[in-house]
């Protein structure tokens, strides 16, 4: 079994040869991640603008406290007025400044008596004038390639009368959980050593969350040719197939012998990890299989270091899972000289982040209810030891 660490470093540097991208109304677009860089083809604004209502003055006209009025503003409209001494000119909040002003003097700050102004207070030179490229300016990138596209991007490429973007496909993951014990959602039990599958269902929800487009395609029973069968139908329909179960060294553990059978190239498999240290990664051509292990907390473990990635990098996307330091409420006792990840309560105290273990059993790696909870992972690296009440701690957010 390799380094945690290795097969973390593997994932990184796995390259994608053929990127899929699409147009999208910009809109649509949201949640995606960009595949081109948005540059600006104009300067915002274009000319000086006003920021506010009040009244268009040349600063240099302020000392003469009255001045006046010698026409209207109103945004959206082009005007031929000018200020001249001892003038000023109403202008609205996203009007174009009239030649000659270089001053907005807003609306409360004068008393108004026929058409003239008093100035009661005074504002500073260019006050509430938005210059030329105050947003930004021609030329400049606003929006980087490999951006996830937000309401805030979107409102930028409205602004640059963009309607339609690339952006670079969700991944479509296909879903398979191997267990001739499993029964789907509503299937009947008909003996006790069946049990509810949840894998598949969990699996689903993870790549909705982190991106991926799920292909749900349910339980199969631990037989060599029907887990052939399905996953090679999964290739053929998806980007990246994940199976649950069948990957450690059991007598009807096939879908490792599987993979070899279909000529997948093993990029791995075992890691010292706690918990799914028998999860096996291959790939064929642009098309990645995750063997993940049967047991729900591992699965679903093992799925967001590795699954959560290559989603992620089929859109070359960054990592949205990220470690923060956090403090220990309570001792954490080390049971494997391994990566472990361990769940943990997180929470947020005077601006300081705490970690206990209240209500989390310690079993087999099938207790899935130790991910209920303000949850996050505790991570701990092969060569650390148990730590103590008050040490510092790496903590994995969940995104």
């Amino acid at each position: 079994m390799i380094h945690f660490d290795k097969s973390i470093e593997i994932i990184k540097n796995l390259n994608i040869k053929n990127y899929k991208t699409k147009k999208l109304y910009i809109v649509e677009a949201l949640g995606y991640i960009l595949a081109e860089d948005i540059i600006a083809d104009h300067n915002s604004p274009e000319f000086p603008t006003s920021a506010m209502d009040g009244y268009a003055i040349a600063y240099e006209d302020i000392p003469l406290k009255n001045l006046h009025i010698k026409s209207i503003n109103p945004a959206g409209s082009e005007i031929s007025d000018e200020v001249i001494g001892g003038t000023c000119i109403k202008t609205f909040t996203g009007s174009l400044m009239p030649k000659g002003s270089d001053t907005l003097i807003p609306i409360e700050n004068v008393e108004v008596e026929g058409d003239e102004i008093s100035i009661k207070e005074e504002v500073p030179y260019g006050f509430s004038v938005r210059d030329v490229g105050e947003s930004y300016k021609k030329g400049q990138l606003l929006i980087a390639k490999g951006t996830k596209i937000d309401f805030a991007q979107i409102g930028v490429m409205a602004s640059l009368n963009i309607v339609h973007v690339f952006v670079y496909e969700k991944p479509i993951v296909a879903i398979l959980s191997t267990g001739s014990e499993l029964l789907e959602l509503g299937e009947t039990q008909t003996n006790n050593s069946q049990i509810r599958s949840s894998n598949n269902y969990i699996l689903e929800a993870i790549v909705k969350k982190y991106d991926g487009i799920p292909l749900q395609m349910g339980c199969i029973e631990d037989n060599k040719e029907n887990i052939k069968k399905n996953i090679s139908q999964a290739l053929l329909k998806s980007d990246i197939v994940v199976t649950t179960g069948g990957v450690s060294v059991g007598d009807f553990d096939f879908v490792k012998d599987v993979i070899s059978e279909l000529e997948c190239e093993v990029i791995f498999k075992g890691v010292r990890v706690k918990p799914g240290q028998h999860i096996m990664i291959a790939r064929k051509e642009d098309k990645f299989i995750i063997g993940l292990p049967g047991f729900a907390y591992s699965s679903t473990i093992t799925a967001l270091l590795y699954l959560v990635p290559l989603i992620e990098k089929f859109q070359q996307g960054n990592s949205s899972l990220r470690t923060i330091k956090a403090t220990l409420k309570e001792p954490f006792i080390k049971r494997a000289k391994k990566a472990e990840f361990t769940a943990c309560n997180l929470s947020l105290i005077g601006g300081e982040h705490f970690v206990d273990f209240k209500g989390k059993k310690v079993g087999s790696s099938a207790i899935l209810t130790n991910m209920l909870g303000d949850i996050a992972l505790l991570v701990t690296a092969e060569d650390e030891t148990s730590k103590e009440l008050g040490d510092e701690v790496s903590v994995l957010l969940l995104g």
